[in-house]
């Protein structure tokens, strides 16, 4: 008996002393290594595309580490990929300079050629008219001198100037840029847009994306129904004579979208649209821009 008590107290004791070996935890895993990242590469020069002429317009990017970018001294703005967008006045001269201030305090050239055009020049064997505008017409024509260029003055923040722009209209070319008469000498003033004729109440459309800055009424004494759309960074279009205006001011619009009709208000001898387009002080050539006319 007591062998056999013994053998069960020495089985219990085995019972409750020996307990089975722990389970290890998994290893953990090793952390993901993530691919580095191609780096950026570093432009160290500009990129152009675009007319380089007179009544031109360019589009660029400035070299990668570029905080400041001027144009024969003027600043020219950057976007935050360090873009930009250059126009040429009808009477721009042949050459310009590009400087880009760089972050360490360097500067990078690049200079510009602008080819010259040839005018559609009329000279004109008598006098100009004689006389000038009344006092009332100056006075009235300070006050919507001033609605205007106080509209061209807004800086939206919108993207048109990077698209390709199309005609807001399309029809016979009834004017181009740059045209002029000299009478006897005295040179007057050039054509500052293109005048298409499509016939009137004939569709309007915004050639690219923007902001409407300006749109009637009051009805202007020369421009007659006026709507002007900023496109950003300092290129604006203007669409003049509209028999019907669509759109009204602070309006953002898409490239194709109807802005009105055309019509013969203001100081028109016929229903058209007149289509000006500026960068800042430069005059364009709306030609250049919207490109070949399809019909």
């Amino acid at each position: 008996m007591k062998r056999r008590a013994g053998y069960i107290l020495a089985a219990g004791v085995l019972a409750g002393c020996v307990q089975p070996a722990p389970i290890p935890p998994p290893p953990s895993p090793a952390p993901v290594q993530e691919p580095p990242r191609p780096a950026q590469p570093v432009r160290a020069e500009f990129e152009i595309e675009g007319q380089l002429s007179q009544g031109g317009l360019i589009v660029g990017r400035a070299p990668s580490n570029a905080v400041g970018l001027t144009l024969d001294g003027k600043p020219v703005r950057l976007d935050g990929d360090g873009r930009f967008v250059i126009g040429f006045d009808r009477d721009q001269s042949a050459r310009s300079v590009l400087t880009a201030t760089l972050a360490d305090g360097r500067t990078a050239t690049r200079a510009l050629v602008v080819a010259p055009r040839a005018w559609d020049i009329e000279h004109v064997g008598i006098a100009r008219r004689p006389g000038g505008a009344s006092e009332d017409y100056l006075r009235i024509r300070e006050g919507e001198l001033a609605r205007i260029n106080a509209a061209r003055a807004v800086d939206s923040p919108a993207g048109g100037w990077r698209q390709d722009f199309i005609w807001p209209a399309t029809g016979r070319i009834s004017g181009r840029f740059g045209s002029q008469r000299i009478y006897r000498g005295e040179p007057g003033s050039y054509h500052s847009g293109v005048d298409v004729a499509p016939g009137a109440g004939a569709p309007v459309v915004a050639p690219a994306d923007g902001m409407v800055v300006l749109a009637g009424p009051p009805m202007f004494s020369l421009e007659g129904n006026l709507v002007i759309i900023d496109h950003g960074m300092g290129l604006n279009s203007a669409f003049l004579h509209l028999a019907q205006v669509n759109v009204r001011q602070g309006q953002s619009v898409r490239q194709g979208q109807s802005i009105g009709t055309v019509g013969s208000s203001g100081r028109a001898t016929g229903p058209h649209l007149h289509w000006s387009v500026k960068w800042n002080d430069a005059r364009l050539d709306p030609q250049l821009l919207a490109g070949p006319m399809a019909r």
